[in-house]
């Protein structure tokens, strides 16, 4: 019967929260693919919106980074999680992504009623309500908090790599396949922490 009672409780906290997903580092070809999910009451809501929270790609790296820990301090929740390099090659990207997804998921105190999914694919291992939202980072809150969470745990982690990986630019280039990192590869060769799968469609390796 107290199960129950915490059960419908839990169910009534999360209709008014807004749970939202969102990746980043998919088309990179160095490192791993990070998820996060934040959960947002109605009224902290519209004060991170209100604070310039919205699609991280459209802000700039400083501006994620000062909002950073004000959607860690008004975020009822949140949960980061990652996909590695090498799980991204031997299971393929969409696979890997949804494995980050359900990690970051899983760190949440409590399982979610509903998840808002930014994109067009389903998040398929989930066994919960979820509803997927086109450009969802530019219309949910939740869903553009978890993109600059997602983006600032990346973009630190390639930071740190830089002096483990030096000479390939990841503080610049973030893992990403640019013109600059693709002739350093070619000069320098693959490491550990490159994505096989995704380099070899470029004819690299």
């Amino acid at each position: 019967m107290q199960e129950k009672k915490e059960e419908d409780l839990q169910q009534v906290l999360n209709k008014v929260c807004e749970v939202g997903i969102d990746e980043v580092g998919r088309g990179a070809v160095f490192g791993p693919v990070f998820s996060a999910v934040v959960v947002l009451t109605k009224k902290n809501k519209l004060i991170l919106r209100q604070s310039g929270v919205t699609d991280s790609k459209k802000l700039t790296p400083k501006k994620r980074k000062l909002l950073l820990p004000k959607i860690l301090l008004l975020c009822s929740d949140y949960g980061i999680g990652q996909s590695s390099a090498r799980e991204i090659d031997r299971l393929g990207i969409r696979v890997a992504t949804e494995l980050s997804m359900l990690r970051a998921l899983k760190k949440l105190k409590k399982k979610p009623f509903k998840i808002i999914v930014d994109g067009t694919l389903s998040l398929r291992p989930w066994n919960g309500i979820q509803e997927n939202i086109a450009s969802g980072d530019s219309k949910f809150t939740s869903i553009a908090s978890a993109s600059i969470v997602a983006k600032v745990s990346r973009d630190n982690l390639m930071e740190r790599l830089e002096k483990k990986y030096s000479g390939y630019l990841l503080f610049k280039n973030k893992g990403y396949g640019t013109r600059e990192h693709f002739s350093i590869i070619k000069k320098k060769g693959l490491t550990n922490q490159h994505r096989k799968s995704f380099l070899k469609k470029s004819n690299l390796i």
